[in-house]
């Protein structure tokens, strides 16, 4: 007479014997599909991001010609020539200064107005003035320009007509045609496009703040100056860093809005770096000059993106 434990106990030793190598044999073939999708993306990524870098810098070390296809290799003579290039000069001050000018308005500015907007009492009149504030920013940098290119007109413009209409008439000049004016009348544009959509990023950073510490702040008697900086300021330091993160790349990535409504003029006086490296890659033909004006660039918006981030990074420990 068989033993029935003795045959439940043969069963779970079989089970186990040709059980545990399939286990195994699941658990590679996992693990190799997972290897196969990371190898994919680390075929993507070095193709569509590194390999483009690379290419660039050697372009950069070359006299090129894009239409003929010749090309010839002369080390780092593009970027000597490149510090001895005034409007290289003057294009990267005009990107620095549009990234100065948006930190201002675009993390500063956004900051505070969504604070006020978040203080609002009424949900929907929170909802009505993100949307108000927001709609801009759903428009077109390039029709945007465009509409500033108008409003700026010396003749027919709005800009001009009112400040004729309120008795201003000794502040009417060609905007854009002005060489000290140009560059701010862009970046004035380019403020009112892009002010509602940080608006709205820091609203949402604040909303996830609990509403306990602001009930807290106001029974230890804080202000609302005092909670602003005591409670949401530090809570939303890490949207902060990275609103400037990108509003320090994208001021050094600006083109759309120069290029319709200057396209670096007057005398160069309105060039940003992206403009400066259209005009001398493919209306000058200059391609290697242009590669080089890229690397730098990418050089600039790689430092202050990897200090930002460094110096977040360091905040954080320290808090």
């Amino acid at each position: 007479m068989a033993n029935p434990g003795l045959a439940r106990m043969e069963g779970a030793a079989l089970s186990n014997a040709s059980g545990e190598p399939a286990a195994k044999a699941g658990r590679r073939l996992r693990h190799w599909g997972s290897l196969r999708w990371v190898a994919v993306a680390v075929i993507l990524v070095g193709w569509f991001v590194y390999y483009p870098i690379v290419d660039n810098f050697i372009v950069s070390t070359t006299d090129e010609d894009i239409f003929t296809g010749e090309t010839t290799n002369i080390g780092l003579a593009n970027y000597e020539r490149l510090l001895h290039d005034p409007v290289v000069w003057v294009a990267l001050w005009n990107n620095t200064l549009y990234a100065l000018i948006s930190i201002i308005f675009q993390v500063g500015g956004a900051f505070v107005l969504a604070a006020l907007i978040e203080g609002l009492g009424s949900e929907r009149q929170r909802r009505f003035w993100r949307a108000i504030y927001f709609i801009p920013s759903a428009i077109s940098i390039t029709v945007t320009g465009l509409l500033f290119y108008f409003i700026y007109q010396p003749d027919i413009g709005l800009l001009n007509a009112g400040l004729r209409r309120i008795g201003l008439e000794q502040l009417i000049q060609p905007w854009l045609g002005g060489e000290h004016t140009a560059i701010y009348a862009i970046i004035a544009m380019s403020q009112w496009q892009g002010f509602g959509y940080s608006t709205l990023l820091f609203a949402i950073a604040i909303q996830k703040i609990p509403r306990d510490l602001y009930d807290a702040a106001v029974m230890d008697g804080a202000g609302p100056l005092r909670r602003l900086w005591s409670v949401t300021l530090p809570l939303t330091r890490e949207m902060t860093g990275l609103m400037i993160i990108v509003t320090i790349t994208g001021a050094f990535q600006v083109f759309n809005e120069v290029m319709v409504m200057t396209a670096g003029g007057p005398n160069n006086r309105s060039q940003v770096l992206g403009t400066w490296l259209y005009q001398q890659g493919f209306i000058q033909n200059n391609f290697g000059y242009g590669a080089a004006i890229a690397a730098v660039i990418f050089a600039v918006t790689m430092i202050t993106g990897a200090a930002q981030l460094w110096y977040t990074r360091r905040r954080r420990v320290e808090l």
